[in-house]
């Protein structure tokens, strides 16, 4: 590795340019953790902040969970999705304001993946579908601190990708001598997100390379290469990612299963732009007020 790209390792590790992460995050881990807590005591310390605990709603209440019915209370919204995702949840809205005000193509990328992966989670009866769900969402997180770590760099990866006509992640490795996929785990990792959404989050492109989170390395590969075929958001490039032989064969569709899988997402998608587009309005608004 050269100085340049231990720079850029050094710069992405410590990455300085995205929001710090709400205080109470560091007291919902421990939360977590401990065994006694109680959806009423981590509901309450939600509620204290209410822009956090609106976005937390309308997230639980968008497609991509896929709940039958409205869920109007933290508390339901805790018990429906576990410790884990509530907090993964939390620790990416501050992600999430970057990317609808900076990217909104890679938010909707984002959102059109992990619906994806909510119905292809159902349908191989993973026992969590909501945390792969959610580890569909963040999946891109990497490219958002290398947009704002990198911003001179940036530049440089578009132009090699329009210039070499050569996949982002390709650019990537080519300029930066990493990736996002990379990046996202190392962020992921710091903010002490459970493992399966560390792991799967660092390998959604090489699912082999998970040592413990294969399946759901897969599902996000897929996932995100469905949505790219699909058109739905973008990555930075019009090219869609090569699907990797051994995670389709670990998923182990038939033709059949993809046909009511789109369909399925397709409905879903319907929902999901009117969110996107909620967002967009709620952007304008606050920009023009």
């Amino acid at each position: 590795m050269d100085t340049k790209q231990a720079d850029f390792r050094k710069a992405l590790r410590e990455v300085k340019n995205l929001p710090t992460l709400p205080g109470i995050i560091s007291k919902l881990t421990r939360m977590a953790e401990d065994p006694d807590t109680t959806t009423e005591q981590m509901g309450k310390v939600i509620s204290k902040d209410h822009i956090l605990a609106a976005k937390l709603l309308k997230l639980v209440n968008s497609a991509f969970y896929g709940f039958p019915q409205k869920i109007s209370s933290l508390n339901s919204a805790i018990i429906l999705l576990g410790f884990n995702v509530i907090k993964s949840l939390i620790i990416s809205s501050s992600i999430f304001e970057l990317m609808e005000s900076q990217d909104m193509e890679l938010w909707e990328h984002s959102l059109g993946c992990a619906v994806v992966c909510s119905v292809l989670a159902k349908r191989l009866e993973v026992s969590d579908p909501e945390e792969v769900s959610t580890a569909g969402l963040i999946h891109d997180i990497g490219k958002v601190a290398i947009k704002m770590e990198l911003r001179r760099e940036c530049e440089a990866l578009g132009q090699l990708v329009r210039e070499k006509e050569i996949s982002m992640l390709a650019a990537e490795r080519e300029l930066l001598g990493l990736d996002h996929a990379e990046v996202g785990g190392w962020l992921a990792k710091s903010w002490n997100l459970p493992p399966k959404l560390v792991e799967s989050i660092a390998c959604h492109h090489n699912p082999t390379d998970a040592k413990d989170e294969k399946l759901t390395a897969a599902i996000i590969h897929f996932s995100d290469i469905l949505i790219r075929g699909l058109g739905y958001g973008h990555g930075d490039d019009v090219w869609v990612p090569p699907l990797s032989k051994s995670a389709w064969e670990m998923l182990n569709l038939s033709a059949q299963d993809i046909d009511e899988i789109i369909e399925q997402v397709e409905e879903k998608l319907w929902d999901v732009k009117g969110f996107s587009l909620e967002i967009q309005s709620e952007l304008e608004r606050s920009v023009t007020s």
